[in-house]
């Protein structure tokens, strides 16, 4: 037996959780499916299950090497039946990163959808602050906000977002609205940092207003710093998306909108491999449809982003 095919037997085995019923689904023997899954244990080095009398479950090992197993297979199958010229169906898991925020808010209604329409298809989300590493961290789409670094990697533009100031009705109602970026110097702030210093907050575009602000409180989480603004206690600093819900019900307004720096590009980010998985295909049109299609991500001039997906 092959590479390959051990590969699938490992998988089928996991799933089951069991030999016999591996071997049912395979149309093989328990003994062969047993001897397939020790010789892919000897040809890696470790053991993939822990077995019992009663269980058999995936070791360590077997639980880092499932979702591998399970991609190289579903681009397997998807490459012979794009050879054959037969439109792929999105099978496996399918791995997508995304911030904490924009994952709650866009993210996850986009993976219950593409769930719903491909039965097939397992999704693993990953809500992290921080760049990924695509390869490295077997990701298969990431969404990144801001500028995009050279790199073999692939990407679609689907909008732009905005660094914007708010704070609720009633907290304008008793202070007043600042018409100034200085005149933030006046106001209760919470700002989104770890610094222990003032904070430097950038405005405008073509000429560039630096302000450095003592903010009362600061908090090293986002949406902690938008809960206490929704409150009514001072204003906020943040992107548009992650603000967006509470814009939408009025439980914030947006101040100084004139001052804005330049929006940020938002991309979803793929393997530049020249054929595309169905399952990141699927992934990728219905993300590119949704997000095109809200008006939180419409570009400055109100033209979508160009649908080509350049390289970065």
């Amino acid at each position: 037996m092959d590479r390959l095919e051990a590969m699938r037997v490992f998988v089928e085995v996991a799933r089951q959780r069991s030999f016999v019923g591996a071997g049912r689904n395979l149309v093989l023997s328990a003994a062969t499916v047993s001897r397939t899954v020790a010789a892919l244990e000897e040809r890696l080095g470790t053991e993939l299950f822990v077995r019992t009398t009663r269980t058999v479950r995936l070791s360590d090992a077997g639980e880092r090497y499932l979702p591998e197993c399970e991609r190289l297979l579903a681009e397997v199958d998807a490459a012979e039946a794009l050879a054959a010229g037969v439109r792929a169906t999105p099978v496996g898991t399918l791995t997508v990163t995304a911030p904490v925020l924009f994952g709650r808010h866009y993210a996850a209604p986009l993976v219950t959808e593409l769930c719903e329409r491909h039965p097939d298809l397992d999704v693993r989300l990953l809500l992290l602050d921080r760049v990924t590493q695509l390869v490295e961290e077997g990701i298969d789409v990431a969404l990144r906000i801001g500028r995009l670094p050279d790199s073999s990697l692939r990407a679609i533009p689907v909008g732009t977002v905005r660094r914007v100031v708010a704070g609720s009705p009633a907290y304008l109602d008793r202070h007043g609205v600042p018409q100034t970026p200085d005149d933030l110097r006046a106001h209760r702030l919470v700002a989104a940092t770890n610094a222990q210093s003032a904070v430097e907050w950038r405005f405008g575009r073509s000429e560039v207003i630096s302000v450095r602000v003592q903010p009362r409180i600061r908090c090293n989480e986002i949406a902690a710093a938008i809960d206490m603004a929704e409150s009514g206690w001072g204003l906020t600093r943040a992107l548009s998306y992650q603000v967006g819900p509470s814009l939408a019900a009025g439980r914030l307004r947006v101040v100084l909108e004139a001052f804005e720096e330049e929006p940020l590009p938002v991309h979803l980010v793929y393997g530049g491999g020249r054929a595309t998985s169905a399952k990141v295909r699927a992934f990728l049109d219905l993300a590119t449809e949704r997000l095109r299609a809200n008006p939180l991500f419409v570009s400055p001039t109100g033209v979508p982003a160009s649908r080509t997906p350049p390289s970065l």
